[in-house]
């Protein structure tokens, strides 16, 4: 049970914690109304993401065997029967798009198409340069837009925008980490790192990174958020933003420890102090 739980990769699911973000921007993270629907569109979503990792963790079973950390997952490792694993994948995805359709039709196309991005950014788009991190940045954007419409409520397009930007940067990173593996060890973990080399990844990383923080600084001092949220103290947010950005660099450039941004969220203590200052700040600020 514990490989076929595996499969599913629990820990990414706080990814989809970004459906909760419309909530917190729009002011009504406290409307427990609101809160239940976003977190049970996070519940349908999650399973959706599940299946998505074991049909994405079948195909790319003989790449994975090549990592160093991704040759433990259940199918490079051949800990799990491929037959019993389909069956699962289909489970999940038929309970995530019902239940998707349950809460919102249009949650239940965003549902599609997140999953038409990913078969062919599995099938295809990993494999091209630029695409393969744009079709990630797009998968969380769609995590937004869920929120947004199963809760009722507008985003801000400088939130979007720097949404897709941190992962961009995210991605980036990660990508950077394959290419370490590769001149250390000289193993090619993705064939599409043919078209990077550790000066343009390194460059791209910064780029993002800044873009990042300029979208951010622009959304709190917009007229707009100024109007809704009520203050002119926002801006005050935008130094834990910075913090963090930069240490995520720390870990990509010093540490050369980027190729887990979910164990990096959970475990660096300086990125969760970032995170909670920055909510914490945020709320007072507004709420």
């Amino acid at each position: 049970m514990k490989n076929y739980l595996a499969l599913l990769r629990p820990t990414q699911w706080i990814k989809n914690l970004f459906i909760l973000l419309p909530l917190f921007f729009g002011l009504k993270i406290t409307d427990l109304n609101l809160l239940s629907t976003a977190l049970l569109a996070v519940f349908f979503f999650s399973f959706v993401t599940s299946a998505v990792y074991i049909f994405n963790d079948y195909y790319d079973l003989e790449e994975d065997k090549k990592h160093p950390i991704k040759r433990n997952r259940p199918f490079a490792a051949g800990k799990v029967s491929i037959k019993k694993a389909f069956i699962l994948m289909a489970v999940l995805f038929v309970i995530g798009c019902a239940g998707s359709w349950v809460m919102a039709p249009s949650m239940f196309y965003l549902v599609l198409s997140y999953c038409f991005f990913n078969v062919l950014y599995t099938l295809k788009f990993k494999h091209i340069v630029l695409i393969d991190i744009v079709i990630v940045g797009i998968g969380f954007v769609i995590r937004l837009l869920i929120g947004a419409v199963v809760t009722g409520l507008a985003l801000s397009q400088w939130i979007v925008t720097m949404i897709f930007l941190l992962a961009l940067f995210i991605s980036i990173a990660k990508r950077r980490d394959d290419m370490l593996i590769y001149l250390n060890e000289g193993k090619m973990t993705r064939k599409v790192m043919d078209g990077y080399n550790m000066e343009f990844l390194n460059a791209s990383m910064v780029l993002a990174a800044s873009a990042v923080v300029v979208f951010y600084i622009i959304y709190t001092v917009s007229p707009d958020v100024i109007g809704k949220v009520h203050t002119d103290k926002l801006y005050f947010t935008s130094v834990f933003v910075v913090l963090g950005v930069l240490r995520y660099l720390q870990i990509a450039f010093v540490e050369n420890n980027s190729g887990s941004p979910t164990e990096i969220l959970l475990k660096d203590k300086f990125i969760l102090f970032t995170i909670l200052g920055w909510a914490v700040t945020f709320v007072a600020l507004t709420y």
